[in-house]
């Protein structure tokens, strides 16, 4: 792979996967807020990620939220950049509840993740937390963040028909801390 200047957009790297069908961004949209249940269960805010093959069926891994820097789709973008190459993870697809942080979302991107969709925006969160010291949401979009990134990383959200789903999830939890 050849290095371009910064602003440019990368027109030499390979293919992102298969293009996920609506069914298979809910069901994978769904597996992912199951995880981020999961993760309140110990003890942990509810984020959850997965990654998804190129063949847009296979999970590979799944992470929930660990704590306020170890986020469930930066946690998972590392140990997948430990147990992929950069070419397969660019064919594969992270899910997660609720739209990646500027950290996560540039995570995905050094992992070489070359697709995320998410549920929720990180606005809408904002709307379920409030002013929440736990959860200091941040007003940078992902979007502005693959926006400026040199590999155009695919991003899809937010998706209609889990965002109920997502939101439910998110003020049961926040309500009660």
């Amino acid at each position: 792979m050849s290095i371009t200047a910064p602003g440019t957009r990368r027109d030499d790297l390979p293919p992102q996967g298969l293009t996920p069908t609506q069914e298979q961004i809910v069901r994978h949209l769904r597996h992912a807020s199951a995880v981020a249940e999961r993760a309140t269960l110990l003890g942990h805010h509810p984020f959850g990620a997965i990654l998804v093959g190129p063949d847009q069926e296979t999970v590979l891994m799944e992470q929930g939220n660990v704590d306020t820097v170890n986020h469930a789709e930066s946690v998972l973008a590392r140990v997948a950049a430990l147990n992929f190459t950069p070419e397969y993870l660019w064919g594969c697809t992270l899910y997660t509840s609720v739209e990646p942080c500027c950290m996560c979302a540039g995570t995905a991107y050094w992992a070489n993740i070359g697709r995320v969709v998410y549920g929720l925006t990180e606005a809408r969160l904002l709307e379920a937390t409030g002013n929440h010291a736990e959860n200091p949401t941040m007003s940078v979009s992902s979007r502005y963040v693959f926006d400026h990134c040199q590999k155009p990383v695919e991003l899809i959200g937010p998706v209609a028909q889990v965002e109920d789903e997502v939101l439910r999830v998110q003020r049961a939890f926040w309500s009660t801390r």
